[in-house]
């Protein structure tokens, strides 16, 4: 059944690297400089970014130790979780890394819609029901068109990944010949309205956790990489590129504008912004980089997102029916899992109220539990020396970088706060039966001890995420 990925599928550095980029730089990029002008200045923006930068650097550098450490666990990232904390936390892993697939792609459609919006009212910012109804349409449209085999997929994504290059490129040159020392140095602080540097840095980095989703882009399709040193290469390369060219967007859009001025600007603000330069053109040129951009973005995470599903239910992690393909390769039972889960996600648009953030931050929040577990897994091989036997003197380097990396994670689930926590555990809630269903049709016991009481932890999570949504507490 999975003959088609020997033969179809084996891709080299330079396809991995695109699908890094490409996989990071989505919708996110378009909306950073109005991002970072609503929550701080010049001074937090480069803290943010320093503190993002590293932290997201320190996990990278795991996914690529442990593609080379262990180059058998080619199943993506929830293997690791499994392979150092058993099938329950494994599970979990790749239930909230597919959930934070969906609500970045849900994110996506309400970003392009509310993109339209500033030409067409009736869209909106996103989440109005003609906008629901053109996203419904664009969401089977990419259904069917990754059925048709996942090749074709990673070529348009390449060339995806040139095109909307292009206008981010051009808006920071532009914008840069624009700098004007007077309004950096008045950007530089922003104190008073926002309170201090801490808090500004706390709010500005769970921005940078979104527009980093996808470093480990390469990790997920390690098993059709040519070679596995690609996989780790293409994942620093890439994320290298992005990070430089990300702090480079909102830098010029600071010495060019009055923050205030950034922090008004209709999202996506880069529009805005480029259209103030260089008049009404620049809002056609960077509005169709958005949507292109988008549009290429989505289609990478929809094959990832459906690729954390089926390589799961190959390991018999998952329901039999999630690891089907179809006559092309595709993984079409995780395929149409991933498009119904946006399509529901899209549904909820209607009833939010601020649409945009609020699956920007349910994304980034989803993602954080499989990049906490890949990194402790990493930690775990340095610690114990398993996989060193060998190799000592790298140890102590790779340990350093674990722990960076565990703490970074940590740090970013204390940035997010309780309530968006309270959340995820109502899609690990019920996520469960998936876990108890793909157990009972091999006839393995359910869950152990540790992970029985894991169980209920996450359903008390998820019940007090109930009582706080019905109270209020969680603003959505």
């Amino acid at each position: 059944m999975t003959t088609h990925h020997s033969t179809v599928t084996k891709v080299g550095r330079p396809v991995l690297t695109a699908m890094v980029i490409g996989s990071m730089v989505g919708g996110g990029v378009f909306s950073l400089p109005g991002g970072f002008a609503t929550t701080t200045g010049v001074a937090g923006a480069l803290i943010a970014w320093t503190l993002a930068g590293t932290g997201m650097l320190m996990l990278a550098l795991c996914f690529q130790n442990l593609a080379l450490r262990r180059p058998e666990l080619d199943a993506g990232v929830f293997i690791y979780a499994k392979a150092g904390f058993g099938d329950y936390v494994g599970f979990n892993s790749a239930i909230g890394y597919w959930a934070s697939g969906v609500a970045g792609n849900a994110f996506y459609w309400v970003f392009i819609t509310a993109t339209i919006g500033a030409f067409l009212p009736g869209f909106g910012s996103g989440g109005t029901l003609l906008a629901v109804a053109v996203s419904t349409v664009g969401v089977w449209v990419f259904h069917f068109l990754i059925a048709r085999g996942v090749r074709d997929a990673a070529v348009v994504n390449r060339i995806v990944t040139i095109c909307k290059l292009v206008p981010i490129l051009v808006f920071v040159v532009v914008l840069a010949t624009q700098f004007d020392p007077e309004v950096f140095r008045a950007n530089f602080l922003a104190r008073d309205e926002l309170g201090s540097l801490t808090d500004q840095v706390r709010n500005t980095l769970i921005i940078t956790t979104f527009v980093f989703i996808g470093v480990e882009g390469a990790s997920v399709y390690s098993r059709h990489a040519q070679r596995r040193e690609d996989v780790g290469a293409a994942t620093v390369l890439g994320f290298l590129s992005v990070l430089a060219l990300f702090a480079l967007v909102t830098m010029v859009s600071y010495g060019a504008f009055d923050r205030s001025r950034i922090a008004q600007t209709r999202e996506p603000s880069m529009v805005g912004l480029f259209e103030g330069v260089v008049g009404p053109w620049g809002e056609w040129f960077v509005s169709a980089g958005v949507v292109v951009s988008v549009l290429g973005a989505y289609l990478a995470w929809t094959l990832m997102a459906a690729e954390v599903m089926h390589a799961p239910a190959r390991a018999e992690d998952m329901p039999a029916a999630l690891g089907r393909e179809n006559d092309h390769g595709t993984p079409i039972g995780a395929l149409l899992a991933t498009t119904v889960g946006a399509q529901v996600l899209l549904g909820l648009t209607l009833l939010i109220s601020d649409s945009l953030n609020f699956m920007l931050a349910l994304s980034t929040c989803m993602v954080l539990v499989p990049y906490l577990l890949a990194a402790a897994y990493a930690l775990k091989l340095a610690v114990t020396g398993e996989t060193y036997e060998h190799d000592a003197r790298h140890r102590r380097r790779h340990a350093v970088i674990a722990v960076l990396a565990v703490a970074y994670a940590i740090f970013l689930f204390v940035a997010a706060g309780p309530p968006f926590l309270l959340l995820s555990c109502l899609v690990y809630a019920p996520a469960a039966l998936l876990y108890v269903r793909a157990r009972t049709e091999r006839g393995r016991r359910i869950f152990t001890r540790a992970e029985l009481v894991l169980f209920l932890i996450i359903c008390v999570g998820a019940i007090a995420g109930v009582y706080t949504l019905s109270t209020g507490g969680i603003d959505v």
